[in-house]
């Protein structure tokens, strides 16, 4: 009886991380969201680090985050890094690429609890008197995201803290 239910137990595992490696190489979480601001109010608010605790759910996370800023004040260049013994784990981010008003590319890597090295991407679309803002991340998935995957679906994990952060950044540009 214990030989079967090993046996059965080594079974589903090996079918579990045989699934895994049938998992897309790559990543992209995605959301949007129309705000009645004007693309370079808006662009403002995300080109500058030090405004995203204005908006951004991350900046939520840990009261006593440890945060720094390095490079330029904003735009390309400008870094930011956290520390948090919270939910907000550490990591960096540094601005790759800023064209104003409607794009935005960031270096993002983090440390911890996992380490991961993604792109994240703000784009702003003109649409009369509004403005699209789409928040996206991408990247690898290593084999160990793709077992998580299995059982965590990262597009509702992440997804749901994009759009607080979008209904956030909305709020605060449409003041």
């Amino acid at each position: 009886m214990l030989k079967t239910i090993a046996i059965v137990i080594v079974v589903a595992i090996a079918a579990i991380l045989g699934y895994a490696t049938l998992q897309p190489d790559d990543f992209r979480v995605q959301r949007s969201v129309t705000i009645k601001a004007p693309p370079e109010k808006i662009f403002a608010l995300i080109d500058d680090f030090h405004a995203w605790g204005s908006w951004s759910p991350f900046e939520q996370l840990d009261p006593g985050m440890k945060r720094s800023f390095s490079g330029a004040a904003s735009g390309k260049g400008a870094a930011y890094a956290w520390d948090s013994t919270g939910k907000a784990g550490a990591g960096s981010m540094e601005i790759k690429e800023s064209t104003p008003p409607s794009k935005i590319l960031i270096k993002l890597d983090f440390t911890k609890p996992l380490e991961g090295h993604n792109t994240a991407e703000f784009s702003i679309d003109t649409q009369g008197d509004s403005s699209k803002v789409t928040w996206a991340m991408y990247g690898p998935s290593p084999y160990v995201a793709k077992v998580m995957g299995i059982f965590f679906s990262m597009d509702n994990m992440i997804g749901k803290d994009f759009e607080t952060g979008l209904a956030t950044l909305k709020s605060v540009a449409e003041k």
